[in-house]
C-alpha cells in the first residue's frame, strides 16, 4: 500500500506546494525569531543555543501541524471524490489496506516535518551559536515528542476527512475544533478534567519554552508534562484511526 500512496503523492504538486510552505515558513519564522528584543536586548544566539534550541524550535513547529493536517485532508478526501477508494476495494484491497495505506502517508509527513525541524535546528545551532555545538545532540527527544504530536495531529485531521468526506468542510471542522470548539468547552471544565481533551494532550508534547519558570511566578497551570501526555496521546492517535477504519467499514465508499 505505501507503494501505491507514493505514486499518488509524489505527483501531486498540491502535496508539494504545502511541504514546501511548511518549511520555509517554519525558516522564516526561526530566522525572524532571533531578531526579537526583549527588555531592549535581542534574543538572538540565546534562541539558537543547543540544546534549549530543541524545545523552542518544537514548540515553534506544533503550529505548522496545520499545514501537513489540511494536506492529509485533501489526500483522504480526494479519494472519496474521485472514487478511487471504491476501485481499490473493486480491485481486491479490503477497508483494512485503504486505512494503513493513509497510516502510512501519516507517517511519512510526520517524517517531512520531523527532518525539517531537525535541519533547521542543525542549521541555525551550528551557524548563530557554534560554541555550544557540543550540545547538538542533547535533548533531541523534544523532536520525537513532536514527532507524536504531529502524529495526533494527522491522526484526528484523518477522522474527520473520513467522517466528512469533503475537503472544505473538513478543514472547517478541524480548525474550528482545534481553536474554538475544545478551548470553549474546555474552558468551563476544571483543569483536572480539561488536561485530558485530545488538543490538550497534543499541546502538551511541545509546552511553552520557559513554562516551567513561569509556573513558578503563577502557580501550576494544571496541564501533564510532556512525558506525562505522551501515553494519552499515544491512545488518542490509535483511537482515532479505529474510529477511522469503523467510519470506513460501516459506510458506502
Amino acid at each position: 500500500m505505501l507503494r501505491a500512496e507514493l505514486r499518488k503523492l509524489l505527483p501531486y504538486r498540491t502535496a508539494w506546494v504545502i511541504l514546501v510552505l511548511y518549511a520555509v515558513l517554519l525558516a522564516i519564522f526561526v530566522s525572524v525569531g532571533g531578531n526579537v528584543v526583549i527588555n531592549g536586548q535581542r534574543v538572538g544566539q540565546t534562541l539558537y543555543a543547543f540544546p534549549a534550541v530543541w524545545s523552542k524550535l518544537s514548540y515553534a513547529a506544533s503550529y505548522f501541524n496545520m499545514l501537513l493536517s489540511i494536506l492529509l485532508i485533501i489526500l483522504i478526501t480526494d479519494e472519496f471524490q474521485f472514487r478511487t477508494f471504491r476501485q481499490q476495494v473493486i480491485n481486491g484491497a479490503s477497508q483494512l489496506d485503504l486505512i494503513q495505506g493513509k497510516m502510512a502517508v501519516s507517517a511519512l509527513l510526520t517524517l517531512f516535518g520531523t527532518t525539517a525541524v531537525l535541519i533547521i535546528g542543525f542549521y541555525f545551532g551550528l551557524t548563530r551559536a557554534p560554541e555550544t555545538a557540543a550540545s547538538a545532540t542533547t535533548n533531541l527527544s523534544a523532536v520525537a515528542l513532536y514527532a507524536v504530536q504531529a502524529l495526533g495531529y494527522l491522526a484526528l485531521a484523518a477522522l474527520l476527512a473520513f467522517l466528512i468526506r469533503r475537503s472544505g468542510a473538513a478543514i472547517l471542522l478541524f480548525l474550528l475544533y482545534s481553536w474554538v470548539v475544545e478551548p470553549l468547552i474546555r474552558f468551563s471544565l476544571p483543569d483536572e478534567l480539561d488536561r485530558f481533551f485530545p488538543m490538550k494532550i497534543l499541546a502538551s508534547l511541545t509546552p511553552t519554552p520557559g513554562q516551567e519558570m513561569l509556573d513558578t511566578v503563577t502557580g501550576p497551570n494544571g496541564s501533564f508534562t510532556a512525558t506525562e501526555a505522551l501515553p494519552f496521546a499515544i491512545g488518542y492517535i490509535g483511537l482515532f484511526w479505529l474510529l477511522s477504519y469503523a467510519l470506513l467499514r460501516n459506510r458506502d465508499l
